[in-house]
């Protein structure tokens, strides 16, 4: 069975462990390899990039990152982002050199990611295949693909707190340095206009027995990896279907701040809302759903899309491996 998951950071990799589980693969195998002990089933993640920045001219990229180390058994479980046992020297030796920007932490084992990652990429390797040379380190059991090689960046219009005039910042400062608190006037993806899918990408999704679309923010982690050409038309040509899980559940937000960039493009916060605003396949001319899974309790009417509730709070993976099969159910195919 070939799954493709569009995803972002956090959620976007508790969702990966369970697609794994759902599969019968280990989330994380023995020894911190997330390898598939050679099953036949072939996951491939398409990962959010519009929240990479360069940084201390170093290229970080956090949803790839997140994805790779909570699949390679090394992520810091607690934070639910960098590594497990990180220490910070790195961080206090910048602050004492009065190094900006000083909100945005680097871990001194996320550091030699990062390291890797900027010396492969200025010696003119794309980010793909960067990507897939850093996997060989951690062994996701999953295969992880950025969805565009090219510079594509979350930014975020706000008003300076300073001056008042209205400007575009890139959506890390806005997200990690003011923790949403600026009114977000609207959300664009820098550079996507001018994008490619990364090389893999629109084979995967053609080829693919079932598409998800995983419960990461519908604006800025799906709706980043649904700006680069070619990727929104890809789902819509697939034979496969295309089952959505909500990041709503009773009207909030399930991890982060999607409420206020749903706020920022004139979409309500339910499952509702986000589910039209994705669209059916069948009857929206850019529409990419055929099924749109919310949570018990919650109620959705999305025209020319088949909606079910289950659970999808990602409590563990057995639990989220329920919400995977409920997704390959409302697709109609069968894992067994």
């Amino acid at each position: 069975m070939k799954v493709v998951a569009l995803v972002g950071g956090v959620g976007g990799a508790r969702f990966l462990l369970g697609v794994k589980a759902a599969l019968g693969l280990p989330p994380v195998g023995p020894g911190g390899s997330g390898g598939s002990g050679g099953s036949p089933h072939e996951i491939t993640a398409v990962v959010n990039v519009g929240d990479d920045i360069w940084l201390h001219g170093l290229r970080i990229c956090p949803d790839l990152d997140t994805c790779m180390y909570t699949l390679g058994g090394g992520i810091d479980t607690e934070r639910g982002w960098g590594l497990a046992g990180e220490t910070w020297a790195v961080k206090q030796e910048l602050a004492a050199y009065g190094a900006d920007p000083d909100w945005f932490g680097l871990g001194d084992r996320d550091t030699a990611t990062h390291l890797i990652r900027s010396r492969m990429l200025r010696a003119g390797y794309p980010l793909s295949a960067v990507t897939e040379a850093l996997c060989d380190r951690w062994a996701p059991g999953v295969r992880l693909l950025p969805a565009s090689d090219d510079r594509v960046e979350t930014h975020v219009v706000v008003d300076d707190p300073q001056t008042g005039d209205r400007s575009a910042i890139h959506f890390q400062e806005w997200w990690v340095r003011h923790r949403a608190a600026l009114p977000a006037h609207d959300i664009v993806s820098v550079g996507a206009e001018q994008a490619k899918a990364a090389p893999g990408v629109l084979d995967a999704i053609a080829a693919a027995d079932v598409v998800l679309l995983g419960p990461s923010n519908p604006v800025v982690s799906i709706g980043t990896v649904l700006s680069v050409p070619g990727i929104r038309a890809a789902l819509r040509a697939t034979e496969a279907g295309v089952i959505g899980l909500s990041p709503i559940i009773a009207g909030a937000a399930v991890h982060g701040m999607a409420d206020a960039c749903l706020g920022a493009i004139g979409v309500r916060v339910s499952a509702e809302a986000v589910g039209v605003h994705y669209g059916s396949r069948r009857l929206s001319e850019d529409g990419v759903l055929d099924g749109w899974l919310i949570h018990t309790g919650d109620t959705a009417d999305v025209p020319g899309v088949a909606v079910r509730a289950v659970p999808l709070l990602m409590s563990d993976e057995d639990t989220t491996a329920v919400m995977v099969r409920a997704a390959f159910d409302l697709a109609g195919v069968d894992v067994d």
